[in-house]
């Protein structure tokens, strides 16, 4: 019923999205039909982590809560997980049986263990940072978790690996420019793409990273003239290399070949107001969240070399 800010695939038909309205929302992206509708926040959500191929899935809030959903139970949450004093900003899924998340203040993680028997936190680490926009679980070194994190007295914005095990910094990156907006980790472990703030062109690029060479950045992907809200690995059956894609507030929706940066296709959503949040739908088809026009279902159309189209939008 307003603006949407997030969403992420639950399984190869259904997803879940996030928004200004304070509901969490299951579609079936295929027919654009809402399967079910989950109140309990009081205030705007900020991040959808799911458990993939599973009915069960997790929201983060301005109201400084996280929740536990299950498709095939009520729609009130299973679980309520406080702790944080500010905006949960951050949300991810280990492989494992840890949830860490994220909140704009004195913490850069929060672990909630799952199965949780009661919805007390877990152990959070205090260190002097403003704030982190996001945490991303390494798939391959299951101890570790990446996150972005800006502290805002010295201008700082780095990149961070974390052990999860002492809740440690575990390696730092190369300081950016600008605030990091969104990471994700490729299916190997290898690689980190990330993406940053931005305005008129200055800053609003992609980057990415390896992760087992920690010193400096592999690629830069720049095109964008606004924030960059989102960043993802495309499956190599939808791009037929290895491609990067990300979503930009100036209403841009673009692929890039992640080897030599070059941009292979840009779809404009215009009208859609700013794009902030992508996700793989199947090897075909991509998610993307815009303020004005709710979820677009993207499609790759390969018949005259690569193209993106909107196919629908819910």
């Amino acid at each position: 019923m307003d603006t949407v800010s997030v969403v992420a695939a639950l399984n190869s038909d259904l997803c879940v999205s996030g928004g200004k309205d304070k509901t969490v929302v299951a579609y079936n992206w295929r027919t654009g039909n809402v399967v079910k509708r989950f109140k309990g926040h009081e205030r705007e959500i900020t991040k959808i982590a799911c458990i993939y191929k599973s009915s069960q899935f997790f929201s983060a809030s301005r109201d400084k809560m996280v929740m536990m959903w299950d498709l095939q139970s009520s729609s009130q949450p299973r679980q309520q997980f406080s702790g944080h004093t500010m905006v949960v900003t951050g949300l991810t899924v280990s492989p494992g049986e840890v949830k860490p998340t994220s909140s704009q203040h004195q913490h850069c993680g929060t672990f909630l263990k799952s199965p949780v028997p009661s919805p007390s936190h877990g152990p959070s680490c205090h260190c002097s940072l403003r704030f982190i926009t996001t945490v991303y679980w390494l798939p391959q070194l299951q101890v570790h978790f990446s996150t972005f994190t800006a502290n805002s007295f010295a201008a700082v914005i780095s990149f961070r690996l974390w052990d999860s095990r002492g809740l440690q910094v575990a390696h730092t990156f190369p300081t950016q420019q600008h605030i990091q907006t969104y990471c994700e980790v490729s299916e190997d472990g290898h690689k980190c793409v990330s993406c940053s703030s931005g305005f008129e062109g200055e800053g609003c690029e992609a980057t990415l990273w390896d992760l087992r060479q920690t010193r400096s950045r592999i690629c830069e992907y720049r095109g964008h003239f606004q924030t960059v809200a989102s960043c993802i690995f495309l499956p190599r059956a939808l791009a037929s290399m290895p491609a990067i894609a990300t979503s930009s507030h100036d209403c841009k929706v673009k692929i890039w070949n992640q080897d030599t940066g070059a941009c292979l296709f840009t779809l404009s959503l215009d009208g859609s107001g700013p794009l902030t949040s992508l996700a793989v739908a199947d090897t075909i088809s991509l998610l993307c969240v815009s303020f004005s026009r709710g979820i677009h279902l993207l499609r790759v159309d390969r018949s005259q070399g690569l193209e993106l189209r909107e196919v629908a939008a819910f």
